[in-house]
């Protein structure tokens, strides 16, 4: 079993910035991506971001593409998505996710077999 549990979720007005953390633990050994996605109510959980952990890939939305990095640090089992000049429409729960290798495209929900409680982040106009 895998563990994930998100902090660093908040308000925030337009343009401003967050760091949300994601801390991982358990049997991590079959984990090879890590993602961030982010839902709304009423529409589907949307993928925002992803990291391999063995291999050196990154992939964006492109909704915000430019505007977000992921990032991890391999010795704590943290995996980061700083979030820069937030909009109104980044408003949404975001989810921490781990999958272990092949399967699904990145953004592709079912990929997924953990998931974290969510860490909300609010932006205001």
């Amino acid at each position: 079993q895998v563990q994930l549990v998100e902090s660093g979720g908040g308000s925030v007005q337009a343009g401003g910035s967050l760091r949300l953390s994601c801390a991982a633990s358990g049997s991590l050994d079959n984990i090879n991506l890590m993602a961030w996605f982010r839902q709304v109510p009423g529409k589907e959980r949307e993928g925002v971001a992803a990291i391999g952990t063995e291999r050196p890939v990154r992939y964006y939305s492109d909704s915000v593409k430019g505007r977000f990095t992921i990032s991890q640090d391999k010795g704590k089992n943290i995996v980061y998505l700083q979030m820069n000049t937030l909009k109104p429409e980044d408003t949404a729960m975001y989810y921490c996710a781990a999958a272990p290798p092949y399967g699904m495209p990145w953004a592709h929900t079912s990929r997924y077999h953990y998931w974290g409680q969510g860490t909300q982040v609010t932006v205001s106009s």
